[in-house]
């Protein structure tokens, strides 16, 4: 199609010179300076996105990157939508929603390849729980509803043989007020990502019934791969500066191919210590639980984004997937380079 076509021959023009053997000089970028607007990225979830910065790989691109920290993921989107981001970094799910209302965002780089998601029910207040079904009439905890959260208790509940309406869905946090809720009895069972549920498994505070952390158990909930934190920018970002967004991906794709051998002393010294929870064991058995969650090299499997529009379709009924063009979602060009030139 035109525009896959567009992305391919824009960004292989400039990005030759990057990849060619013995070839070290970087190619003219479009923009030196680039802003990435991002919800909680402190998080696992972003962890790639991180190290690139921690690690000087952005620098190494010639860019200059502003990671922009907003309070929740409607607004980082908002500050790409203004203009005052050039990328968000955000789940797979954004670039569905953003073209289901005309717009088209296509992730170029994917960071997740699962949504770092679990699922658990009370130890204390739901003992009796043996089946999906038992969780009729029963509060489910999730970081927010409408979140990546509330998909999987919801995905996981319709499995079930339950409705939306069967389950009261209740917006938590992502913290302490998460924890606080399950253990007071305010909620039943809980969704939630890290390091929550790995805090609440420790202290034997949940039955985990799902989890979305591990491929596997990825693909029981979704019914196969699911693409996560990814980024994504305009389609015309990505034709007008092809250099910048390359480079981008280079930084990131490099950050993933560390992570493929890094240990738990060099993940330690990468990451400021405000990232560390406070309790660097804490932070690194979280880790350990979402390690596999992480991607390989940045390309987004081509079953991909057919598993997140029929989670989509099943997740809000209001959703039409009929609107949907599957192969403007993402563009696999941008990785496949930076995967050729890193040997991710």
């Amino acid at each position: 199609m035109l525009h896959r076509r567009a992305f391919c021959a824009a960004a292989a023009a400039g990005a030759a010179l990057a990849i060619a053997p013995g070839v070290r000089t970087q190619p003219r970028l479009e923009k030196n300076r680039v802003v990435i607007a991002v919800a909680g990225k402190a998080s696992f979830y972003y962890l790639p996105l991180t190290l690139s910065e921690q690690l000087g790989y952005f620098r190494a691109e010639g860019l200059d990157v502003e990671v922009v920290d907003h309070a929740a993921g409607a607004r980082a989107l908002q500050a790409l939508l203004s203009g005052s981001a050039d990328i968000c970094s955000g789940a797979f799910e954004h670039t569905l929603n953003l073209q289901a209302g005309g717009q088209f965002f296509p992730c170029f780089v994917l960071q997740g390849r699962a949504p770092q998601v679990a699922m658990g029910t009370s130890t204390k207040g739901f003992a009796a729980y043996q089946a999906v079904p038992d969780l009729r009439g029963r509060r489910v905890g999730v970081s927010a509803v409408g979140s990546a959260t509330h998909m999987m208790a919801s995905l996981v509940a319709a499995r079930g043989g339950l409705r939306p309406a069967d389950v009261q869905y209740v917006g938590v946090g992502s913290s302490a007020g998460a924890l606080s809720a399950l253990r007071t009895g305010q909620v039943d069972a809980m969704s939630n990502s890290e390091p929550v549920m790995t805090m609440l498994e420790q202290k034997g505070d949940v039955k985990l019934i799902a989890d979305c952390r591990t491929l596997r158990g990825t693909a029981e909930v979704f019914g196969g791969p699911m693409p996560a934190a990814c980024l994504y920018a305009s389609e015309d970002f990505l034709r007008r500066a092809p250099n910048t967004a390359q480079a981008v991906a280079n930084a990131v794709v490099h950050s993933l191919k560390w992570l493929q051998t890094a240990g738990p002393g060099d993940l330690i010294k990468a990451l400021p210590e405000s990232h560390l929870l406070g309790d660097r064991a804490l932070y690194l058995a979280a880790f350990d639980k979402v390690r596999e969650s992480i991607a390989l090299d940045g390309l987004v499997p081509p079953e991909g984004p057919r598993t997140a529009l029929a989670a989509m379709t099943t997740f809000d009924a209001s959703f039409r997937p009929e609107r949907i063009e599957l192969d403007r979602l993402y563009t696999n060009d941008f990785a496949q380079r930076a995967k050729e030139r890193y040997k991710a």
